[in-house]
């Protein structure tokens, strides 16, 4: 998360007074919770559910189509896909502040391990019901 901050400073700026704030990411697709500290940088797993200001939980698809714009945040709370609790303006801030961000989650991935991971992403990516690699 560090990393990612890093390259896109504008991600803290313009969540403002929620940076702050820790927010938890649960997929029950995924084998733990990752609790978000924005002003920190910082992303950690837990096995149970620790102190937080705000939740997100959804399947994985759901989380990588809505990073990625593949489908909007508004239409998978609504529709049921993601469900929020806590702080909802956080959850709002963080959302609109990766959606202004326009991350590219194949070069994401391929800053943080150095690999190029453009061919991987373009053969997963449909195996998750995503095209996970924007064409320049």
């Amino acid at each position: 998360m560090a990393a990612i901050l890093a390259r896109h400073p504008d991600i803290l700026t313009r969540m403002a007074g929620h940076a702050a704030l820790s927010i938890l990411i649960d997929c029950p697709d995924l084998p733990c919770l990752v609790l978000l500290r924005p002003d920190l940088g910082r992303a950690t797993l837990h096995r149970a559910p620790p102190p937080h200001d705000a939740a997100i939980a959804g399947r994985l698809s759901a989380f990588l189509s809505m990073l990625h714009g593949e489908e909007d945040g508004d239409a998978l709370f609504f529709s049921g896909r993601l469900q929020i609790s806590g702080n909802t303006a956080a959850v709002l801030a963080l959302r609109n502040a990766l959606d202004d961000a326009e991350l590219d989650l194949t070069a994401e991935l391929s800053a943080l391990t150095r690999l190029p991971l453009a061919p991987l992403a373009r053969a997963l990516g449909p195996r998750l019901g995503l095209s996970l690699y924007r064409s320049a």
